[in-house]
């Protein structure tokens, strides 16, 4: 077979040619590179010199490039675009990488030319990031069972083959009960409180499935602007209910034992490899270091939230006695927040939205990135993408060097998840005194252009977009020799910063001043307005905090208990997680966990506290920038040199403080939350 997946890409910039690629290549590619990422292991393991960094780690560290290249391809298309035949391969080859990567983790001669370079790296001289790649690579081996009796080393393969496809097959289920929700309405008052742009989308939706009236889905566009606007409570009440029991519905598709069976074998992989919980060997490489420390960091910000959330929720709770609602319900929220928020700041979602057209709002992050970092964002039509929807974007800097390539996915399809996320389809590093260079992508679901507007954006989008080309800039100005330390290769609790400080300027007048444009006229949008929106960002901030901390809450009582092998029951686990955070009665359908993608098939596990983590550095962070002017070079180039471009190659604590000048503190925080 000529399989272009195991070619040299002749495209530009050396990109992905999708047009190419079959799904029948997949398999064979996999197979074949893994199998010469097995003859570059050898060749390591062979090599008959003295071990040494450059024979042995940096051999290490570029060995298997093509595997990797292939796996980003695939598991990328896996998430934005991906269908029955995709899921079947990923179920097939998962079990593939799990072996491979446990071949080289618990491969006993590698090991020990690794374990010989460690033990002389006090008496070699290395750069920081040499030495962070070396402590890297030691680490990995030592926290992934190298250290291991044979018998053990079985057991951890066992273990990580059986996780990998529970995983997968944990989001194919979300995927498939999000698809299999639809709700067609075909009486016109039904849709009371819609806006017109919400109608029309729903109208076409419908037309597209060759169906009269208007469709109602669970996709972000679909299902927020119905929860936020939709007149009809017992319709608010139905999809709410379909939203929060996917996976949870004792069909075929149900993710109960699924969660149990992610978190028991987390669990038992980390007793295996010594440690008390999956948390404890997660958070022993990240900037908060064990549990306790979670638990503290999430229980200071719970104390200081929650009479706000109380005293908010009263709020709208009495709010909604007006409309005869004695008791607020979860499917109650959305809309009476909009109402008020609108009553108390006269500011409307569907006022904004004409100012916030997509393409105007990317163009005003290209701007923003300009003014900031110097980077210029071209489109092209000559770089191959995977679906129509997507395009892409040379990036060069003032001097026309190029920097990157840039992916953008922004409408929702029945192949692609739901969410909004950044990722790489080639990383950045030097070799050979080439700097080669990344290709970024980010993928959201906006709604999308209809016959009469283009696609326009409510502002918790338009903060979405800003904050997935936060994680993309991370990822473009990426500057490291070594692959698995540059752009997003960072602590993962330090990998929100760049993303959410980013979100800042969409607040700021000399920002939005120029982006936020009427679509229609090109008015820039009115500075009173602005003042709104500055003056609501705080708008239930204390339910919106509580929000995220039950989300962190619930993830480390999965991740760091101690007696998670004898839990039976998903929904009691869950129910008594949130019962310090709840402020709507208990829905007894719905279940968090068995759709919580981020922890159970994404990167989050022991993770979910980052964003408020995060949260503190980027409140901190943009305060300095607030001090010296939001688009002040300097600060910028600081944070540029610091950060961004630092990938993972030092402490993360120590390239803030190169930034900052200082470790950060929680006072800025609360203080942008209005919660001092």
């Amino acid at each position: 077979m000529n399989n272009p997946l195991l070619q040299k890409f002749s495209t530009k910039h050396q990109t992905a040619p999708f047009s190419k690629i079959e799904n029948k290549h997949f398999k064979p590619a996999f197979i074949e590179a893994i199998k010469i990422a097995k003859d570059e292991i050898n060749a390591i393991v062979n090599n008959k010199e003295k071990p040494n960094f450059k024979n042995t780690i940096v051999a290490l560290e570029f060995a298997g490039s093509k595997l990797d290249r292939i796996s980003a391809i695939f598991f990328n298309l896996n998430s934005a675009e991906t269908n029955e035949e995709i899921q079947k391969i990923a179920q097939e080859v998962s079990p593939l990488l799990s072996d491979f990567s446990n071949d080289i983790i618990l491969n006993d001669i590698l090991f020990n030319r690794i374990k010989a370079v460690y033990e002389q790296k006090e008496t070699v001289s290395l750069t920081k990031e040499e030495t962070t790649l070396l402590d890297k690579n030691y680490k990995k081996f030592t926290r992934n069972g190298a250290n291991l009796n044979k018998e053990d080393k079985q057991k951890l393969r066992n273990i990580d083959k059986e996780l990998a496809q529970v995983k997968l097959k944990f989001g194919e289920h979300i995927l498939a009960e999000s698809n299999a929700f639809e709700m067609l309405l075909t009486n016109e008052n039904q849709l009371n409180g819609l806006p017109n742009g919400v109608k029309e989308a729903a109208k076409i939706l419908a037309e597209k499935k060759n169906k009269k009236g208007w469709l109602i889905t669970l996709d972000y566009p679909s299902y927020v602007p119905f929860m936020t606007y939709a007149d009809d409570r017992s319709l608010r009440k139905k999809i709410a209910l379909a939203f929060g029991k996917r996976a949870f519905q004792n069909n075929q598709y149900d993710n109960q034992q699924n969660v149990l069976n992610i978190t028991k074998l987390r669990h038992k992989r980390a007793n295996l490899l010594g440690y008390k919980t999956h948390g404890h060997f997660v958070l022993e490489e990240r900037m908060a270091k064990n549990p306790k420390k979670v638990a503290v960091f999430l229980n200071d910000l719970l104390v200081k939230a929650k009479p706000a959330a109380i005293k908010e929720f009263n709020q709208l709770s009495n709010f909604a006695t007006k409309d005869g609602i004695a008791t607020l319900q979860k499917w109650d929220g959305s809309y009476y927040s909009e109402k008020l928020k609108k009553q108390l700041f006269n500011l409307d979602e569907e006022v904004l939205k004409p100012y916030f057209s997509l393409n105007n709002v990317l163009n005003g992050a290209f701007i923003i990135a300009n003014k900031l970092y110097n980077l210029n964002f071209k489109e092209v039509t000559d770089v191959d993408v995977y679906h129509s929807d997507v395009k892409t974007y040379e990036v060069t800097n003032n001097n026309g060097d190029f920097v990157a390539v840039f992916y953008t996915d922004f409408f929702p399809r029945a192949g692609k998840r739901n969410g909004a996320w950044m990722t790489s389809y080639k990383a950045q590093w030097k070799k050979d005194k080439e700097n080669s260079r990344p290709h970024i992508s980010i993928v959201c679901n906006f709604t999308k252009p209809t016959k009469t507007k283009p696609s326009l954006l409510n502002f918790r989008e338009v903060t979405t977009l800003f904050h997935e080309f936060g994680h993309a800039l991370h990822g473009m100005l990426a500057n490291t020799t070594y692959p698995s330390l540059s752009g997003t290769n960072v602590y993962w609790d330090f990998v929100e910063l760049p993303s959410q400080v980013l979100e800042n300027w969409a607040y700021e007048k000399e920002a939005l001043s120029l982006f936020a444009k009427h679509y229609e006229t090109g008015e820039i949008i009115p500075m009173e307005m602005v003042e709104k929106i500055k003056k609501s960002a705080n708008f239930l901030e204390g339910m919106t905090t509580l929000r995220q901390l039950s989300f962190g809450i619930l993830d480390m009582n999965w991740h760091a208990n101690e007696s998670i092998l004898s839990i039976e029951s998903v929904k009691e686990f869950e129910k008594n997680a949130f019962k310090n955070t709840q402020l709507y009665p208990e829905v007894a359908e719905n279940c968090m966990s068995t759709a919580f993608s981020h922890i159970f098939s994404g990167g989050y596990s022991s993770g979910y506290y980052s964003y408020k983590w995060a949260e503190v550095l980027d409140a901190d962070a943009f305060e300095y920038f607030k001090e010296n002017g939001i688009f002040n070079k300097e600060i910028a180039l600081k944070f540029k040199e610091s950060v961004l471009s630092q990938g993972g190659t030092q402490n993360p604590m120590e390239l803030y403080k190169q930034f900052r000048g200082k470790e950060p503190t929680v006072d800025a925080l609360l203080k942008r939350a209005g919660l001092l």
